[in-house]
């Protein structure tokens, strides 16, 4: 593989497909995507996987399982108390938020190992409209590669092998 990659592309063989492949340069990775495959409306709750273009805007990871991961991605340790808010009626709907919380979260301290690394997606960010679907990560996959909840997921081996090749200029293509 190359040194640093602008572009990543996600593809399926068809909309509804909840596998599919992603390229990083010359190199294709099996990857995972959401229940309900590919959308270009994506809902909050609808397990589909966003279609368009992401930038990838910064990476979280469990400092403990990994150490201190390289990239040149803006990073930072996930913590117990750290979460996601997926209840589109929250003030800090599709935000990071602190637990304990009262809205409807994602836990991003999980011991599964799907987010021993997860990469922020520019996915309804900003602006962000309510319940157009939240917490689009792309992260580790489950090692059958069963289908995510609207994330983009790769092995943990393949994820750490492109993670010094990611940076803020790279864009995930969906669709």
């Amino acid at each position: 593989m190359s040194r640093h990659l602008d572009c990543l592309v996600v593809h399926t063989v068809n909309a509804r497909a909840t596998r599919g492949w992603l390229r990083a340069g010359a190199t294709l990775i099996r990857c995972a995507i959401g229940r309900s495959g590919v959308t270009r409306f994506k809902r909050e709750g609808d397990g589909a996987t966003p279609a368009g273009g992401f930038r990838l805007l910064d990476m979280r990871f469990r400092a403990d399982r990994l150490g201190a991961s390289i990239s040149i991605l803006p990073r930072r340790a996930i913590r117990r108390d750290d979460g996601w808010c997926d209840d589109a009626q929250a003030a800090n709907y599709n935000r990071a938020v602190k637990l304990p919380s009262r809205s409807s979260h994602e836990k991003m301290w999980r011991d599964d190992g799907l987010y021993d690394v997860v990469i922020v997606l520019d996915y309804n960010l900003a602006p962000r409209r309510k319940g157009a679907g939240s917490a689009i990560f792309f992260h580790c996959a489950r090692t059958d590669y069963a289908p995510t909840e609207g994330c983009i997921a790769i092995s943990r081996a393949d994820m750490r092998r492109l993670l010094p090749r990611l940076s803020r200029r790279t864009v995930m293509r969906i669709g």
